[in-house]
């Protein structure tokens, strides 16, 4: 299977979140054999980040979403911590601070977006405002609506400036949700996570289903496509989410810079450094 084109939401395509199995794994795929290839695609993502950041001709952002326990930071430590920070972060999307909402609600987004040669994972991202801003009544519908086309040309505008981009929608199950909640009151080290929050939202599910198909449909772009994984089993997820990336960043088609010196010149001199020493 070609997971980068079977998961990838076609531009112009209506998204189903309920027509999509949240527990789909390719059944070729053993989770076995799946560790191993996330474990090969790891290797493969962190010398392409090398080369990205040798390059220094481009940046990648990579957007996670999902709903609460949908598994963004699972995913971030199980495939993207191979990455060497000193040419990656994480840019997490909490409620916007005051000077945050002193700007335009891309500001941020733009503030944090990668240089050249940096990836950027965004933890939630700028989508938080069709979704949260959209579900909680934030804004009038009119202006969350016109949010999709200033996203679409926001990131066009990216893209067009030598960043590209890559967008993950981990797809999980109501009841798998409810698993995750349990496993976290049961978990003291997980415990810290819970919040009133979380139950409140789980509550708005069906509104919070629309408004991720929503946003997959109006922003899925051929500059800048979403992928919907199916990500009840973090196995599977972690394979999917490992090969769209180390796919995706090979098709970059990037090379090394050639060498700010003459070697032949420096070995010369080496050489007669060695004889005289």
């Amino acid at each position: 299977m070609n997971v980068s084109k079977h998961f990838l939401v076609k531009p112009g395509s209506k998204v189903r979140l309920a027509e999509l199995d949240p527990a789909f794994a390719d059944s070729d795929e053993t989770k076995q054999a799946a560790l191993k290839k996330i474990e090969q695609n790891n290797l493969r993502i962190r010398d392409l980040q090398e080369l990205l950041y040798a390059e220094h001709k481009r940046g990648l952002l990579i957007c996670l979403q999902g709903i609460d326990t949908g598994g963004k930071d699972g995913t971030i430590r199980h495939v993207f911590s191979i990455m060497n920070p000193q040419g990656c972060r994480v840019s997490s999307f909490k409620p916007p601070t005051g000077s945050e909402q002193d700007h335009d609600f891309l500001w941020r987004a733009h503030r944090d977006a990668p240089g050249k040669g940096e990836v950027v994972i965004f933890n939630r991202s700028h989508y938080e405002d069709v979704l949260v801003a959209r579900i909680d009544k934030l804004v009038p519908e009119s202006v969350w609506r016109g949010r999709y086309d200033e996203i679409n040309f926001f990131e066009k505008y990216l893209t067009d400036n030598g960043t590209h981009i890559i967008k993950i929608f981990l797809h999980i199950s109501k009841d798998e949700q409810l698993a995750r909640f349990k496993d976290r009151l049961d978990n003291p080290t997980k415990r810290w996570k819970v919040s009133a929050a979380d139950y409140a939202d789980r509550a708005r599910w069906d509104d919070y289903q629309v408004a991720f198909e929503d946003m997959l449909s109006n922003c899925s772009t051929h500059h800048a496509p979403w992928f919907v994984i199916p990500a009840n089993h973090k196995w599977y997820r972690d394979f999917v989410v490992s090969q769209i990336t180390a796919d995706y960043m090979e098709g970059l088609g990037m090379a090394y810079p050639p060498p700010a010196i003459d070697f032949d010149e420096l070995k010369k001199k080496y050489h007669a450094a060695e004889k005289q020493a």
